[in-house]
């Protein structure tokens, strides 16, 4: 046979082919725009020249400790500049990022740092008091730094004799950074939510994290030096890879401790944020907050949303509030969003029914992903593109994790037939879009008739009184389970369990209208999400 001429004698070196990583965008940003602000925390403000010398400086003292390829870095901080820091100080060493969750309990911190076999954990003064208790129960134990934060000083005593600064500021601000070998090295670790079971741990590597990068700059429309408000919590899906995507473009990065309403407003004004991220919980803090801690926003800032898609209420109030909204979709297993809405301008014509049913669908693939489409799980065969069969919503592509850390099992059952399995139920589109319809656990099996949860859910949103609500399996001497809605109302507002269920019962087939509601707080996690585990268990006790 021939040898293709185009591949004799041209083989990959040195000067053509580098393992792609995200670590190598910072010190291009650092090189063109030293003086350009990259982190802006409170009253402290840190230039992209700064910003790489303090990560460095960062890997230099982990090195020096013998932190490296195989190794573990935990760190339980919100979002601040240590936070960003460690998104680099930590993978230049060759070692890897496990951002903890900072509203988990004692066992499940001790559980994870156990299961990640932590080197070295990097803790907020904050959480002094849960860490203290985990690592009393953890078999691991690891060397661990205090972060005391100037800007937001907490209470708590330190938990070791390490502090953070002084930690950073020994190290070595020229010290050579580790480049991985091959681009599928590990760079970092994020564990589910473990809502069943313990939680499974998420391999990321350096290749997905840097072709998130990239996808997200272009999916968000950022251009140059772009200004982004941590809304998002940078240990959900390393901040869905942010931290690394704002040095394509020498981004600003404003850090918020806390999600609370004026912050977020006076930071959008104070910095002209340009981009922010966030689940519908952010839209309710902020359209939910008093007169007094809201400022007219002049300029226009895009907010890229994921979860299920608000109302149209919602969608309208925030439109009218500053901001251009992004309906994302994707898991921790796809570094995030990995599915975006991308709107068709044709559709700003239709009517307004018509552009709510556009806006509810998930969409189609991000750039960097190769494949997205919807199949029976049991034949591994596409679903009729009809937007009514439904099927398992999986993807393909290098933003889909290595897999789950020491769980085989797992791994091979997420990745059966070559494609990762969401556990997503949804629908395909002619057009390609994909749209969610449940969780294949949270479909309600009533009488024989399946009723999506969303759906439900969904109809209840459109209710005035209504500002959260999730629909959950109710037991049923009868029907087997009906639906059961636990529903959170609006400050000030008021509703009855008859009018709740009449609502339903006019804009649902009667079926599927919840036979409870319960009015209560709906458990959220701190990225936003509701807690639908917790429902479940509720639900037996009414």
């Amino acid at each position: 046979m021939t040898q293709n001429p185009f591949e004799q004698n041209l083989a990959p070196n040195p000067a053509n082919y580098q393992p792609l990583t995200p670590l190598t965008l910072l010190s291009r940003a650092a090189g063109v725009f030293p003086k350009h602000t990259a982190v802006i925390h409170g009253q402290t403000r840190l230039d992209y020249q700064t910003f790489y010398r303090r990560c460095r400086q960062l890997a230099s003292q982990l090195a020096s400790r013998f932190i490296g390829p195989g190794d573990a870095v935990s760190v339980m901080l919100p979002n601040t500049p240590a936070m960003l820091e460690a998104h680099y100080g930590v993978p230049m060493t060759g070692a890897i990022l496990h951002s903890i969750n900072t509203r988990l309990d004692a066992a499940i911190i001790a559980f994870q740092i156990d299961h990640a076999c932590s080197k070295v954990l990097i803790v907020d003064r904050e959480f002094a008091p849960v860490i203290k208790q985990a690592l009393e129960i953890a078999k691991t134990k690891p060397l661990v730094i205090d972060y005391d934060d100037k800007e937001f000083p907490q209470d708590n005593e330190p938990l070791s004799f390490l502090d953070y600064e002084e930690f950073v500021a020994g190290g070595d601000p020229e010290f050579t950074w580790r480049t991985p070998e091959n681009e599928w090295e590990s760079i970092s670790l994020n564990y589910t939510s473990g809502t069943t079971g313990n939680p499974k741990g998420v391999v990321y590597h350096h290749r997905g994290a840097a072709l998130m990068c990239y996808s997200n700059t272009v999916a968000t429309g950022m251009g140059q030096h772009p200004v982004y408000l941590w809304t998002l919590p940078m240990f959900h899906c390393n901040g869905w890879c942010f931290p690394w995507s704002l040095s394509v473009v020498a981004g600003t990065h404003v850090c918020l401790r806390w999600v609370r309403a004026k912050a977020i407003y006076d930071a959008i004004v104070t910095h002209k944020v340009t981009h922010l991220s966030g689940a519908p919980v952010v839209m309710a803090t902020l359209l939910d907050a008093p007169g007094s801690d809201k400022r007219d926003i002049p300029h226009r800032v895009a907010f890229n949303h994921a979860a299920a898609p608000p109302p149209q209420s919602v969608l309208k109030r925030m439109t009218e509030a500053g901001f251009d909204l992004t309906h994302l979709y994707g898991l921790t297993e796809t570094y995030g969003p990995a599915v975006i809405n991308e709107w068709n301008p044709d559709w700003d014509t239709l009517s307004d029914e018509d552009r709510v049913a556009k806006r509810a669908r998930q969409g189609v693939r991000y750039v960097a992903l190769e494949d997205l489409t919807v199949m029976d799980s049991s034949t591994m065969t596409p679903v009729k593109a009809d937007g009514e069969t439904m099927g398992e919503v999986m993807f393909r592509g290098n933003i889909v994790m290595k897999g789950y850390l020491k769980n085989p099992k797992a791994t091979d059952s997420a990745f059966a037939g070559g494609w990762f399995h969401s556990g997503d139920l949804g629908v395909l589109y002619p057009d390609g879009y994909v749209q969610l319809k449940d969780r294949s656990k949270d479909i309600i099996i009533s009488g024989g008739e399946n009723i999506s949860s969303i759906e439900v859910e969904d109809v209840l949103y459109k209710h005035p009184s209504v500002s959260a609500c999730a629909v959950v399996a109710k037991p049923d001497d009868k029907w087997g389970e009906t639906p059961c809605a636990f529903v959170e109302l609006k400050p000030e507002a008021n509703a009855t369990e008859d009018e709740i269920i009449s609502w339903c019962r006019d804009n649902l087939a009667h079926y599927k209208a919840p036979r409870c509601v319960v009015f209560t707080e709906v458990p959220k996690t701190s990225t936003g999400k509701i807690q639908k585990f917790k429902l479940r268990e509720k639900v037996k006790e009414i």
